[in-house]
């Protein structure tokens, strides 16, 4: 048995995740990825970037500090491997390009900025066997602050992806229009409506806060009727009370309001009953995308 230390950083529109997994490989067994540790720093990107076009000087020196800490963490750790993602704050930047040099310059990190067709393609590497039936049509769907992705997948085969410019520090900034929820309801309506008994997937430190909430156990999906009452419920309290009541953490207790109102609409498009919450997303991808690769270029070289 060899156990092994990968990681993946990603950069948000509404907060930076250092996520460190080990990869325990067997011979003759599959590989298992097991969660070792998660960090997550609320550098609200996204903010910045959808209201002035750029990142300010404070949150570029934010970001950099903390790449600088995720760069000692892993190495303590003694991490093997990285890959590190920027996603729709940094994309849409002016000065994004600019600040990953200063990223690379002073912490050493290497941040590459991905598109969000790229985006759909590493979050649909996450490990969802044990969920998946080869006979159900799933819509995965990862809720940003920037973007949201959907992925529809037929078992475990992904079939279609598309990246909208929906997500939750947009819309708490009042940067969505009516043309984009009608760009989603008529992909979704297109694509994943004529299915039978769709599910959704959800993804994102938002559904996964709002399944915590529930009180279900790991594996038990929420009810379209479940997260319309608790939408209905956290929209009736104040920023404050969600704070001191439900314990939220501040940067959570504002975008989970538009987050919950993202998975609503997609289920009613759908026609989606269920929604489950496996609690994997992008980093978790990152990691699978990074393991992978070296797999087959392994496989190609030997």
């Amino acid at each position: 048995m060899k156990i092994r230390k990968f990681a993946a950083i990603d950069i948000g529109s509404n907060a930076i995740r250092l996520l460190v997994h080990n990869v325990i490989e067997q011979d003759q067994q599959e590989t298992q990825f097991r969660k070792s540790s998660l960090i997550r720093v609320p550098v609200r990107l996204g903010e910045d970037t959808f209201t002035l076009g750029e990142i300010s000087a404070r949150n570029t020196e934010r970001m950099i500090e903390t790449m600088k800490a995720f760069k000692h963490l892993m190495s303590v750790m003694g991490v093997e491997k990285y890959m590190a993602c920027a996603t729709s704050a940094m994309r849409e930047a002016r000065n994004g390009k600019k600040i990953i040099k200063r990223i690379r310059e002073e912490s050493g990190v290497e941040v590459e900025i991905i598109d969000g067709k790229k985006e759909a393609a590493i979050i649909a590497n996450t490990d969802l066997q044990q969920l998946l039936q080869e006979d159900q049509a799933y819509l995965y769907i990862d809720v940003g602050g920037g973007s949201t992705e959907f992925t529809l997948l037929s078992g475990a085969t992904p079939k279609l992806s598309r990246s909208f410019k929906v997500g939750t520090v947009r819309l708490l900034n009042g940067m969505v229009e009516d043309a984009h929820w009608e760009e989603i309801r008529k992909w979704i309506q297109k694509h994943v409506t004529p299915l039978q008994n769709v599910q959704i997937i959800g993804s994102g430190g938002n559904i996964n806060k709002l399944h915590k909430m529930s009180g279900r156990k790991m594996g038990v999906p929420l009810s379209y009727i479940w997260l319309h009452s608790q939408y209905l419920y956290l929209q009736s309290m104040s920023y404050e009370d969600r704070i001191i009541q439900l314990g939220l953490n501040p940067d959570r207790a504002d975008v989970i309001i538009p987050a919950t109102r993202i998975f609503l609409l997609a289920a009613k498009w759908s026609g989606a009953k269920k929604i489950h919450v496996p609690k994997v997303g992008l980093s978790d991808g990152i990691i699978k995308t990074l393991y992978y690769t070296e797999q087959t270029t392994t496989t190609r070289h030997s």
